[in-house]
């Protein structure tokens, strides 16, 4: 992450400054002129304008008005696209530092705000040359408020920085970051930390017999990881363990049904549910949240060479259960029912998968928000909706009905990998729920995971969805009932 956040006790007067304002009567103060007072209110008034910008020439002076909403999930994210607006004004007029003035003493908005803007800041120019890379100035915001405390600048930094080490993962392409490098990489995050990371190498893969995450890598040549990260403190609170499992698709081809050219050029995103899975457990074990979660990510990429696997091929999974094949582009559910198997070991009180799964999740409610379903787990879900709205990572419920189930029986296996063009959404999820015996919860992040334009503080590119919602959702369970 490239933009610290401080807390200040004095503003200096001399550095450039905003003032976050929720009401247009509360406007004062001695660094604006009458006239410039009077030039606001008729502006705001009449043009409804929130952002004024002042230059006075050694620094810059903003005022900005959030708006405010009669929900309060709505108005902390009017604060965090307000970030936005302000850090594009910040980097135009290329401010390295900017003063932020709690004047209303309204904690939850300045964080929101804060949160914006160095979410909005974050670039990534790893493979840009020098000539073309234009990197953002801003590098430092200062916060001065008699509400917001040291211990909440520290604990929003790391998560910001979490999101930001997921956004990079999903940013990288194929050719540097393959299953074994994302492995490593995950690896090197977690160095400093409590947390344990066991890397499962193709052998120790192959002696369990995880016969869909094998299968989908026979077209690889790369080999397969299975990534298991542990966050257990001496002080956890949960009786039983919850486990985020992350779809780990290094690049998606499609095997050989292989996409078409315009649906296969951000397939490097693939793997988002993993990058979040690792990254939220990184902000989790950096902050010590005292709850035991277990993160578990299957890695490969899916290509069409010589020994892929092939439609009517039957792949025996890692709970014994057989599988037809009718489209090898449905193979984020193939890894991901061997890591759901494999999760039981744990006895969790709660599984959570993450994963870019179906463009009918994405077609169905576009980037706005992540298509979910639940398995005997439906309080729980109805929380994780809560921490979704609180982040505005919002999550929509599809449902998992019994007669779904036909969809995907086959006349010759247990279950069949793919149930048509109907409901494609749900019945992945169907196919996956079948690997489960505990509490369930489906996350498909296909429309929120990756931007090809720009969306306000979550940019283009990877959006890290996923990272902020698992942090609250865990966070609030030291808070809430035990489980």
């Amino acid at each position: 992450m490239n933009t610290k956040i401080n807390k200040i006790n004095k503003v200096i007067k001399s550095e450039s400054s905003v003032i976050v304002l929720s009401d247009i009567k509360k406007l004062k103060s001695d660094e604006l002129s009458d006239k410039e007072i009077k030039y606001i209110q008729e502006q705001y008034k009449e043009q409804d304008k929130k952002l004024f910008a002042f230059n006075r020439l050694n620094k810059w002076f903003f005022i900005l008005f959030i708006k405010v909403e009669k929900e309060k999930f709505k108005t902390l994210e009017n604060c965090r696209k307000s970030g936005n607006d302000l850090t594009n004004l910040i980097n135009s007029n290329q401010i390295k530092k900017i003063i932020i003035e709690d004047v209303e003493g309204k904690k939850d908005e300045i964080l929101a705000f804060a949160e914006g803007i160095v979410l909005s800041n974050y670039q990534f120019l790893k493979y840009k040359s020098k000539k073309e890379k234009k990197i953002n100035t801003l590098q430092t915001i200062e916060i001065f408020s008699s509400k917001v405390d040291v211990a909440s600048l520290t604990e929003l930094s790391i998560l910001l920085e979490s999101v930001c080490i997921c956004r990079d993962m999903i940013n990288e392409p194929v050719c540097y970051l393959n299953a074994v490098k994302f492995s490593d990489e995950i690896e090197k995050m977690f160095k400093g930390t409590s947390a344990k990371v066991e890397v499962m190498n193709k052998k120790k893969i192959e002696s369990l017999k995880m016969g869909g995450l094998l299968a989908v890598n026979k077209g690889s040549i790369d080999p397969p990881t299975f990534t298991i990260i542990e966050w257990k403190p001496s002080k956890y609170i949960n009786k039983k363990p919850i486990v985020l499992v992350g779809k780990g698709v290094m690049f998606d081809t499609g095997g050989i049904n292989v996409k078409p050219a315009g649906y296969m050029e951000t397939m490097k995103h693939d793997m988002s549910g993993g990058a979040s899975v690792a990254s939220a457990l990184l902000a989790i074990a950096k902050n010590k949240i005292p709850i035991h979660v277990i993160g578990l990510i299957p890695a490969t990429d899916n290509r069409p060479d010589g020994n892929s696997y092939v439609p009517d091929d039957i792949i025996t999974m890692f709970d014994g259960t057989t599988v037809e094949v009718k489209n090898t582009d449905a193979e984020g559910r193939m890894i991901l029912a061997d890591a759901l198997s494999y999760a039981g070991k744990y006895d969790p009180s709660l599984v959570i998968d993450i994963a870019t799964l179906t463009g009918a999740a994405a077609r169905a409610i576009g980037k706005y928000a992540t298509v979910g379903m639940n398995s005997k787990a439906e309080k729980e879900f109805k929380i994780l909706q809560e921490s979704g709205t609180n982040v505005f990572e919002r999550v929509v419920e599809f449902p998992l009905w019994d007669d779904y189930e036909d969809l995907i029986k086959s006349d010759i296996a247990d279950i069949k990998n793919s149930g048509g063009v109907d409901a494609g959404a749900i019945t992945a999820g169907k196919f996956l729920e079948h690997f489960t015996s505990y509490p369930y919860i489906h996350l498909d992040i296909a429309g929120p995971a990756f931007n090809e334009k720009r969306d306000s503080y979550r940019n283009i590119g990877a959006t890290g969805v996923g990272v902020r919602l698992f942090y609250d959702f865990i966070k609030n369970k030291t808070t809430g009932s035990k489980n």
